[in-house]
């Protein structure tokens, strides 16, 4: 069957301490909880739109060891379809969390099998990404998969997403021409400048430039669409002119943060991106903007549980929430 949405992306399973406040250098603290569950910034974007009810494929590697097996049973167990690449040689991807009391978070991650992602067991799947209305992408896997993921869906029709954290340093204005749709937070979309010749901004500064200014700099990355995440200040949108996915709504604009109680904010952008592209497919028609703000109200959300793809909030739980 097609899906309408393929997520090719890392699966890391996350391991979480929760204290009063980070350590300072050559401090133990003791940890008021801990936790361990599936996580990885492609896998939770993918949970976070298989639970908007839109049918989600997970492309991923993993290894041939305890935590692979931990991931296949939290798929099967939400119902989620995957294709695995199980390597023998490499293990298991895993992250260390630390989350502090107003639910900042301090995250170190070991990659491994995200990162030998072979792009020939991508080529065996060509016929499902061909087939989605929508690709979409992180950087936690070797960019030689990525771009071609993106290669083989171009001319398909299949609309292409890249959520780019974390920026890789050879992610540059090529790989970005390839994507119709990229979702960065401050300090990515800094980087992304940069790397791309765009110019410097300090990302601190980021939420407080106008809206012509932070336009500007959007344009220069040279995606039809770029949705700027601020955090607790919501997030900053801007279309090309004549980019497919801006309708009548202006070319650049701001969507205000959803009001929630904030324990945990990991994995907050991955709620977002799962979420906007499950929104770009069952809620099509509708303008952007009300795909943004679903979208970051799914984020919201999420930052009220402890965790990362357990967290990722239901289409239903969000209605309910906020109407």
């Amino acid at each position: 069957m097609p899906y309408p949405v393929v997520v090719i992306g890392s699966y890391v399973q996350d391991h979480a301490w929760l204290v009063d406040r980070f350590s300072v250098p050559g401090e133990t603290r003791r940890a008021h909880g801990f936790n361990t569950g599936p996580g990885g910034k492609g896998f939770n974007q993918a949970v976070a739109c298989h639970r908007q009810g839109v049918d989600t494929l997970f492309i991923g590697a993993i290894g041939n060891d305890l935590l692979g097996a931990n991931a296949r049973r939290f798929a099967e167990s939400e119902g989620m379809a995957c294709h695995w690449q199980v390597l023998d040689a490499v293990p298991t991807a895993a992250s260390s969390i630390i989350v502090d009391a107003n639910g900042q978070n301090q995250i170190t991650v070991s990659l491994a099998a995200n990162e030998h992602l072979d792009p020939a067991f991508l080529e065996r799947h060509r016929g499902d990404l061909e087939a989605a209305k929508v690709l979409l992408l992180q950087l936690e896997n070797n960019l030689d998969a990525i771009r071609s993921a993106l290669a083989l869906c171009a001319g398909s029709g299949t609309l292409r997403a890249l959520n780019p954290a974390p920026v890789h340093p050879d992610c540059d204005a090529a790989l970005l021409a390839q994507c119709d749709l990229v979702t960065p937070n401050e300090s990515e979309f800094a980087l992304l400048l940069e790397r791309t010749g765009g110019g410097r901004v300090d990302p601190l500064r980021v939420p407080d430039l106008s809206d012509d200014a932070l336009h500007a700099y959007c344009r220069k990355l040279g995606v039809p669409t770029v949705v700027v995440t601020l955090g607790c200040q919501g997030c900053f949108v801007s279309h090309a002119e004549g980019a497919p996915l801006a309708g009548s709504d202006p070319q650049r604009y701001r969507v205000g943060p959803a009001a929630v109680k904030a324990v945990d904010a990991t994995g907050a952008g991955d709620a977002f991106s799962g979420a906007l592209v499950a929104a770009l497919v069952r809620l099509a028609g509708q303008p952007f903007r009300r795909l943004v703000e679903h979208a970051n109200r799914s984020a919201a959300l999420s930052t009220e549980v402890v965790g990362t793809a357990p967290a990722m909030p239901r289409f239903e739980d969000i209605r309910a929430r906020f109407g």
